[in-house]
């Protein structure tokens, strides 16, 4: 081998990844398929007579989004789509890379192309990639430089740039079935070349069931758990047990990312149990969470925004609880901080709900957008001027309540706060639409009869 072909950082040029090399990666790279033919669980989107599969047997591949799960079979898609189409595979990680890494990539689709070959760009994790790094790449999609397949955990539709997404296919891979994680281990443990199958290990029947709950549906996860197992094994054993799949998934198999997606899913399951009034679902999306690695004053705030969001006014003291919860777990730390914590979790998932305070500052700032900002203020109500001596203070007369006019003059008369009736609320409702809405409709219209009561 020559000088020029030795990369100090990676494999030499020439080695070919299949090779041995290959033999000491870890399981999960071992075992991805390299052909069509090989891959198991996305057969809607890959199988005989698909699409897809039609396009790529005659030779075209569109540039595509693949949106899914960790462990669906993204980036092996990607690459067994390269090699079918025999074009050069160029992956770079949004997260680790920059617009000149992709002006690279680009320049060497040129070269390429000027050899008749073909360039299949892969953007692992896209949804990283600011709107300029998306807009470096456009242009080379656009003429064809390079076919881009991008891969997400997120919702393209929120996190790709619309000009990019409109020039390529949305495609979605749902997570493995249990099936197909059952046929990979079982490839896994009979490929003598490059998986287990000359150590002749197997897997209790227990074992390969709990191993498979335990991957949830991510090949990735399931591939590792056993490689975990085969290694953890006492010498001269050859059969895992469950309790050995038990002990290691344990610490590993929390589905759970703090970077990704998963984060905000797991924080919109902990507000919308709290908002469902379900005590149990939402202690066990904090529980979760916590075990997770999350940092707890995450939890924290969620719960303290869904006691002001949705319980509201009609149990003001949900606020008080989700507050001191918070400040308790500041006191304390974790893991004492977990009790003050899930305290606070339910008593706002039992507390009643009203997000009528949330309804009525967001109907007040839409009438400022909507209606204008610039509207004055009434001169009674101001602190300079002549007019000021023409406010009347609502204390001394009866109720502490005098009807008057607080809106500007182009708002008389409109409601932003509608009370709900559950819970503490009921007694403002009845303020409301008691002497407070009387003497509401009186400011406005001051010839008119007192009401009863009045």
């Amino acid at each position: 081998m020559e000088p020029e072909d030795l990369d100090l950082f990676g494999p030499p040029a020439s080695e070919d990844p299949e090779g041995d090399a290959l033999r000491f990666a870890p399981l999960a790279e071992r075992m991805r398929p390299r052909r069509l033919a090989d891959l198991v669980g996305q057969e809607a989107l890959v199988g005989e007579g698909t699409v897809l599969r039609r396009a790529v047997e005659r030779g075209v591949l569109p540039s595509l989004l693949l949106h899914g799960p960790p462990g669906c079979g993204k980036t092996t898609l990607a690459r067994v789509l390269a090699r079918e189409i025999s074009a050069d595979f160029r992956e770079v990680s949004a997260v680790s890379s920059g617009v000149k890494t992709l002006r690279d990539v680009v320049a060497a689709a040129k070269q390429a192309r000027r050899r008749d070959r073909r360039t299949v760009l892969f953007i692992d994790e896209i949804h990283r990639f600011n709107k300029a790094q998306q807009d470096a790449i456009l242009p080379a999609v656009e003429n064809g430089t390079v076919t881009l397949i991008g891969a997400t955990t997120e919702n393209p539709s929120f996190e790709v740039n619309a000009p990019l997404r409109s020039r390529c296919h949305v495609v979605r891979l749902e997570p493995l079935p249990r099936t197909t994680i059952e046929r990979l281990l079982d490839r896994a443990l009979a490929d003598e070349e490059l998986g287990l199958g000359g150590l002749g290990v197997r897997l209790e029947g227990e074992a390969c069931e709990e191993l498979i709950r335990r991957s949830n549906g991510d090949a990735r996860i399931a591939m590792n758990l056993l490689e975990s197992c085969v290694q953890a094994l006492p010498e001269g054993e050859q059969e895992v047990a469950v309790e050995t799949v038990a002990a290691l998934a344990r610490e590993n198999t929390v589905l759970y990312d703090k970077a990704s997606g998963r984060h905000y899913d797991h924080a919109s399951a902990l507000q919308k149990s709290l908002r469902g009034s379900d005590p149990d679902a939402a202690l066990y999306w904090a529980a979760k969470m916590l075990a997770a690695g999350e940092d707890p004053r995450f939890v924290a705030r969620r719960v303290l925004v869904t006691a002001a969001e949705d319980v509201g006014l009609a149990d003001p003291q949900a606020l008080t609880v989700a507050v001191a919860a918070f400040q308790a777990l500041e006191f304390l730390g974790m893991p004492e901080a977990r009790i003050p914590l899930a305290e606070a979790i339910v008593y706002v998932a039992t507390a009643p709900k009203s997000n009528s305070a949330m309804r009525a500052i967001d109907a007040a700032m839409t009438a400022i957008t909507d209606e204008g900002e610039s509207f004055e203020v009434p001169p009674h109500l101001r602190m300079t001027g002549e007019s000021k001596s023409a406010y009347r203070s609502p204390h001394g007369a009866p109720g502490h309540f005098r009807a008057d006019d607080y809106l500007p003059g182009e708002l008389a008369g409109r409601t932003f706060y509608v009370p709900g009736e559950l819970g503490a609320e009921k007694e403002i409702a009845r303020r409301v639409k008691g002497a407070l809405g009387r003497g509401r409709r009186r400011a406005l219209d001051p010839g008119r009869p007192p009401e009863r009561g009045e």
